[in-house]
């Protein structure tokens, strides 16, 4: 024990000496004032110098430690205590011993005496609720004791009001706290065991009787109806009516807590802060920390739930109290009279109750309309604040985090009128950023920014100050928040806060912070996406964030142009974007969706038109550009399932693709490049089941087929029109992405329409109808959007060379295809699509038996050949190519093979090169068609360019066929095998063996096997067959390059030199399979083919190659 306590204790000595000849523990009300000073007084001088608690100031540890003291004294009197455990467990055993016998005039004095209610109470909810009764009950009975004052009338209410406002779950029990509760469950047990027969004796009836009720609000009431005569004055009969309406609320009329809107709750404080600080009480946290456990305690249900009462009977005292303050005229408040806590408690007590009760009181219309009345006839004095009041308390609870601040941040950002003090407003905003760290707070504070920033009155030095503190408030928020703040900002301005006329101080601030932020990511290192770790990304990421909040548009514009025109920046300026999906802005509702005409388009896609339509683009930044939205479209994983994509494929096609094929809208995009961007968003798989179509759909997918067909129809002619006159510039790559689109769309919408024919009837009808008019080869490419809706229509030329059944087939009379014309049609079927070049394979009509049908056929597919080809694209004639094949495997296709390059034949085994060489014959014979006199006019120089092109693809194509018949050994365990220098020259002539270079075997028999097995696979090789294949095509490859008007086809010129290499190669794996005299012959014959090239360059580099064709035969 300290020498604090010993004083206290000596004080409570000298107070029982002052009673003679009673003591306190018989001492009356009345005495307390004569011997109680000693105590008063020695407490305020160890709390002027005594220790602190943990948590509390010295004089509320020192007060809470005494009540605590002086009850555990009454009660351990009232229950026994083991003294023997109480010295061990009880930490103020010392203190509590050493004062003299007290009874509950002493505790309730010094209560009363140190203003401690609020302690008194939390200490009262630590006892068993019957137990509590009874301590109500006794100071009810002190409080009526004589004399009879009206301070014991406001101890019992500030007792009971702090019961409703002390929560024991609401709040850490202190150490004095956790003491008193636990000495309390050690006297309970120690009081709850019974002798045996002490037990005997009791009756059960008298058990009935002899246990209190638990209804602690029956007493409080009705303690309060006994004390309603000593009550006289106004504040405290204020106070008493107020107290008993809120005890009517909690308890009976409410089941949950009322959670007032923030703006209601800022203006109710506002009143209480005005009302105190008339009464020149300063505004802190302390008053407003009070207000707060008030409004609180009003609107929350009370824990102490009525037993016995019912809401009749405590509707009939409460009107009984009223009814008498009434008829005593405590009730009524004179005119312009100063405003009083009591009266504004009151007036809120009141019109809680007169909301509430009509909906509770069912069958108690006479009591209820008594109180109403009685209530209805009070009037207060008006409460007049201000927005500058307002703006105080909120800044207030703000600054010390009160109770709802996060809520009350929200309020302070939104609301203008708090902001006029701009200095305090901003101060308070900048000093508690962690409040404002929410989406919704954020965005009012935003959208004050905004206003202040259109105001004609704007201080440019708060608004950029406000700026930056709302961009550091934003890069404070996780990831997930910072999107929905951004989705917000998108949705309020796609400009941000520069939406309006912004002053240039304000403007060049954010352009400065716009560019370092993307100079830091772009020298970063980041433009290499292999480089960037997940540290760089994250940080990329929240620069761009961080921006992207101040200014969406403007942010979005950089990304834009970082993607396309930094190098390889692409990649990684997707990956911040698919990190920012708030970037995109709310989602439109299904409504929306529905009723969208396409002309929606989202900020990021009017940032890359609007980059697009203003700089030309060279071909890698068009490349970059379609990188850099194929990545944004793709899905992003969420929890191992596709969720939406950065930017939807659907936006692109309205965006890019709509307007730009749109006959009206004029081509804002090059074709090719319109083109690209369609396939890429076709080609994003689509795994959305709870959409109910294909997001195509939305794209007025009918038009979008009809004028792709049409620009098909175009390219059937790009070769007769000149460059000049041509409204398209078409190349065959582009036709050949514009036929991939044609198919993967029509195969989408077919799929939708297959799933609802009946829906898409009318649409099917009109595509079909509007493509009469188009090419008939057109419709095929159509055949995935109707399937067997319509009959195959081809020219009735086709039917006279293919045997097709009539149900699904039926021929037109055009009259570009007459008499004769069949196989052309056929050809152009062909090159169609794989399925429907089966199908012409399996119906043609020749017979092979009848040799003047060949004949016929031949020459016919050589003039079909000629006219198909310019109109070819590469995947076309690769299904030509193989139809080619097949016919000449098949016998159908006569090739007569003429000794146009050698003056006599070798005696070579050609029959496995059979069908390349007649491949080879046959185009040569095409391209002496087709450069013909009556041919030659057909092509301009890009359609000359293109043919050369396609016949340098089918050169490649024999080439490979030649490799694999014989490929170029590696080096192994088997040297590079010799064959005859000339069959012909000396054909009784022996091949040599080949050298080895494993060692010999000592095992003769294994040693003669293996010179066997090399004789025999040196015999196989066809070297010199192969040599001589590709003589021939070196030579029909130059006679096509010659005839080709200009003679500078590079593709073909490219074709000689692989043929040369690869002949050069041939010598080198097997020298024997040529003679130094035949090389020498060899060399001085394609030089001497060469020396018709016109193109003196070519003609330099493929001579030089020629001279190195030396023979290494030994």
């Amino acid at each position: 024990m300290n020498k604090d306590s010993a004083i206290l204790q000596g004080a409570f000595v000298l107070a029982d000496k002052l009673c003679l000849p009673s003591t306190l523990s018989s001492i009356q009300k009345a005495d307390w004032d004569r011997v109680g000073h000693p105590v008063l007084e020695t407490l305020r001088e160890i709390c002027g110098n005594g220790e602190a608690g943990t948590h509390l100031t010295t004089e509320e540890s020192w007060i809470k430690k005494l009540i605590c003291v002086l009850w555990l004294k009454l009660l351990c009197k009232e229950d026994g205590e083991d003294r023997e455990m109480a010295w061990r467990e009880n930490p103020f055993f010392y203190l509590q011993s050493g004062l003299p016998k007290i009874n509950h005039v002493v505790l309730f004095e010094v209560v009363k005496s140190l203003a401690a209610a609020r302690t008194f109470s939390s200490l009262l909810l630590h006892l068993p609720l019957s137990q509590t009764c009874t301590e109500i009950e006794k100071l009810v009975q002190h409080v009526k004791s004589t004399p009879e004052t009206e301070d014991d009338v406001q101890l019992f209410l500030d007792v009971w009001w702090e019961m409703w406002k002390s929560r024991v779950e609401d709040k850490k029990l202190d150490d004095i706290e956790t003491i008193f509760a636990k000495q309390l469950a050690c006297l309970n047990s120690t009081s709850s065991g019974l002798s045996p027969n002490a037990a005997k004796r009791l009756k059960l009836d008298d058990v009935a009787t002899s246990l209190p009720t638990t209804d602690v609000l029956h007493r409080l009431l009705g303690a309060l109806k006994d004390l309603k005569g000593h009550i006289s004055s106004q504040d405290l009969c204020l106070q008493a009516l107020s107290i008993s309406l809120d005890a009517l609320y909690t308890c009976f009329l409410i089941d949950q807590e009322v959670i007032l809107p923030p703006k209601e709750r800022v203006q109710i404080l506002s009143k209480i802060a005005s009302i105190k600080e008339k009464n020149d009480e300063k505004l802190d946290s302390k008053l407003l920390k009070e207000a707060q456990r008030d409004l609180r305690a009003s609107y929350t249900p009370s824990t102490f739930r009525p037993v016995t009462m019912t809401l009749c009977e405590a509707l009939n005292i409460v009107t009984e109290l009223a009814q008498s303050w009434e008829s005593r005229g405590l009730l009524k408040m004179s005119d312009g009279c100063k405003p009083s806590i009591s009266a504004f408690k009151l007036e809120q007590s009141a019109n809680r109750v007169l909301t509430a009760l009509p909906g509770a009181t069912a069958g108690l219309e006479t009591e209820w309309t008594k109180l109403q009345r009685l209530l209805d006839s009070l009037s207060f004095p008006a409460v007049d604040t201000t927005p500058e009041v307002h703006a105080r308390v909120a800044a207030v609870i703000i600054n010390h985090g009160l109770d709802n601040y996060r809520d009350i941040a929200a309020l302070f950002a939104s609301e203008e009128s708090w902001a006029a003090g701009e200095e305090h407003w901003i101060e308070c905003v900048e000093k508690n950023q962690a409040a404002f760290r929410q989406h919704g707070a954020l965005r009012k504070l935003s959208s004050t920014l905004m206003s202040k920033l259109q105001s004609e009155s704007m201080d440019v030095n708060h608004c950029r100050k406000l700026m930056k503190v709302i961009a550091d408030i934003f890069s404070a928020l996780p990831l997930n928040d910072k999107n929905q703040a951004l989705a917000d900002m998108v949705t309020l301005s796609s400009r941000g806060f520069f939406g309006s006329s912004i002053p240039p101080s304000v403007t060049k601030m954010f352009e400065q912070e716009l560019n370092m932020a993307f100079n830091c990511i772009i020298q970063g290192g980041g433009a290499s996406s292999a480089g960037a770790t997940q540290q760089n990304l994250n940080t990329a990421v929240s620069l761009v964030a961080r921006v992207a909040y101040q200014n969406p548009e403007a942010a979005l514009r950089s990304c834009c142009h970082s993607a396309v025109f930094n190098k390889d920046a692409f990649t990684l300026m997707a990956r911040i974007l698919r990190q920012l999906p708030g970037l995109r802005g709310r989602e439109r509702g299904a409504e929306a969706e529905g009723n969208d005409d396409g002309s929606h388009s989202g900020l990021l896609c009017g940032c890359l038109h609007e980059m697009i339509k203003a700089k030309s683009l060279s071909a890698g930044e068009k490349m970059q550009l379609l990188k850099f939205v194929e990545l944004l479209m793709k899905p992003e994983r969420v929890e191992e399932e596709d969720g939406p994509s950065f930017l939807p494929p659907r936006e692109v096609v309205n965006t890019f693709v709509l307007p730009s094929l749109s006959p009206v809208g004029g081509r804002a995009l090059d074709i090719e490049l319109t083109l690209q961007f369609l396939d890429s968003a076709l080609s994003v798989e689509f795994h959305q089941p709870d959409l109910a179509h294909h997001w195509v759909l939305e794209c007025s997918p009918f038009p979008l087929l009809y004028v792709l067909a049409q620009l098909l129809d175009q390219t059937l002619r790009v070769w007769e029109q000149s460059p000049e006159d041509a409204a398209i510039q078409w190349s065959m790559e582009t036709k050949e992405l514009l036929v991939k689109v044609l198919k993967t769309l029509g195969t989408v919408v077919g799929a939708e329409v297959a799933a609802a024919p009946s829906s898409w009837s009318r649409a099917l009808f009109w595509l079909y109808n509007k493509t009469e008019e188009l090419d008939w080869t057109v419709r095929f490419y159509l055949k995935p959007v109707w399937r067997e809706h319509f009959k195959n229509e081809v020219p009735s030329s086709l039917l006279a060379v293919c045997d097709l059944p009539e149900q699904e087939w039926c021929g037109l009379d055009l009259s570009a295809y007459g008499q004769g014309t069949g196989l052309l049609a056929w050809m152009e079927c062909c090159a169609i699509s794989d399925s429907l070049q089966s199908t012409m394979m399996s119906s043609l009509s020749v017979d092979r038996g009848q040799l003047d049908h060949v004949i016929m056929f031949s020459k016919g597919l050589l003039v079909a050949l000629t006219q198909t080809l310019p109109c070819c694209s590469l995947s076309e004639w690769t299904r030509l190519w193989s139809v080619l094949r097949e016919l000449i495997n098949t016998g159908c296709l006569h090739v007569p093979f003429s000794l146009e390059y050698v003056e006599y034949l070798p005696l070579l085994d050609l029959k496995g090169f059979s069908c390349e060489l007649r491949q080879s014959v046959f185009m040569l014979r095409v391209f002496q068609l087709l450069c013909g006199s009556s041919c030659s006019h057909w092509l301009s120089a890009d359609g000359w360019a293109h043919v050369g092109r396609l016949y340098s693809h089918a050169v490649r194509e024999m080439m490979k066929m030649v490799r694999v018949k014989l490929p170029l050994p590696t080096p192994g365990s088997v040297a590079f095998p010799k064959t005859p220098a000339s069959r012909e020259s000396n054909p009784s002539s022996s091949p040599k063996m080949p050298q080895v270079y494993e060692k010999d075997d000592k095992d003769t028999q294994n040693s003669s096997l293996l010179i066997q097995d090399s004789q025999m696979e040196e015999e196989m090789v066809p070297s010199q067959e192969v040599l001589f294949v590709l003589s021939q095509l070196f030579c029909h490859v130059q006679h096509v390059q010659v005839m080709i008007p200009g003679g500078q086809c590079e593709p073909l010129f490219l074709s000689s030199l692989e043929i040369l290499s690869h002949y050069e190669a041939i010598m080198a794996a097997f020298p024997d399979s040529s003679s130094p005299l035949e090389s020498a012959n060899t060399r001085r014959f394609f030089t001497t083919i060469t020396d018709n090239l016109e193109n003196l360059e070519m003609k330099a580099v493929l001579q030089q190659k020629i001279s190195q064709l030396v023979s290494l035969a030994t």
